[in-house]
């Protein structure tokens, strides 16, 4: 049985591949960057000893994601974990943005997360256990005017993870959604958001405590993990801030830059 992580490349997938090598899993590793991937596999092999299997596709491209899935079954390659935390974001007004590129944020952050699940629940299924952990945000729990597609998109997973959560009750499966906030990782400046106001009043948290927090949450099995007390005052806001004003914070926020 192996680990799947996607993004593997970098920042909190590169170091929940390390954690899980740590705990002796057996990885297959997924990214685009291909020499990331080999770096990260030959640092594994020679620390853990793990067996490692890279696998270079784009998964915001549909048929990547059905390359990927083809190499899986034509190598017989069981999943037991599965960690969707392959996603990017795109800052600016919708309105202005590069649409190609937010399909694509679309088709990485949603439908590939989807369809990666459905596959590996089958599998799991039929074994009575297995863990997925899908990487969402804190921006999961409001709108994010200024990033409209990326906080809309992270709102999917968090319901997409609770609902399944309560699907799979008894099964053996558990399904965690991880809700980081501002994260040192490449994220920020590929999105644009290390400009804006959130990163220079929320100082980024540390990838690996992000990622350890992540670990130890899916191998609970529990539905929800926010690391981080700031991160779950942010996540409760919305709860107590009528949501017109929410609106207009967010966009201050980013606008802000």
């Amino acid at each position: 049985m192996y680990t799947l992580i996607t993004g593997a490349s970098g920042g909190i997938g590169h170091d929940l591949a390390l954690l899980a090598a740590e705990d002796g899993k057996k990885l297959v590793l997924v990214a685009r960057s291909v020499e990331k991937l080999e770096e990260l596999a030959e640092t594994i092999r020679k620390s853990y000893k793990s067996e490692v299997i890279t696998i270079d596709v784009d998964l915001s491209d549909e048929t990547g994601v059905n390359t990927l899935i083809s190499e899986l079954i034509k190598r017989d390659i069981q999943i037991d974990t599965l960690i969707n935390n392959a996603g990017f974001g795109d800052f600016g007004n919708f309105a202005k943005a590069d649409l190609p590129k937010n399909m694509e944020l679309i088709r990485l952050n949603i439908s590939t997360l989807t369809q990666l699940s459905h596959f590996a629940l089958q599998g799991m299924l039929k074994e009575g256990r297995g863990k997925i952990m899908n990487v969402a945000s804190t921006a999961a729990f409001m709108p994010g005017p200024g990033m409209a597609v990326y906080y809309a998109s992270k709102a999917y997973v968090l319901s997409f993870t609770e609902a399944l959560t309560r699907e799979l009750k008894g099964t053996g499966v558990t399904v965690t959604a991880l809700c980081p906030g501002p994260t040192d990782t490449g994220f920020a400046s590929i999105s644009g958001l290390g400009k804006s106001l959130m990163h220079r009043i929320l100082p980024p948290a540390a990838s690996m405590e992000v990622a350890k927090a992540g670990y130890k949450a899916m191998m609970k099995g529990k539905a929800i993990e926010i690391p981080g007390f700031t991160n779950k005052l942010s996540a409760m806001s919305p709860r107590f801030i009528p949501r017109g004003l929410m609106r207009n914070v967010i966009y201050g926020i980013h606008k802000n830059h």
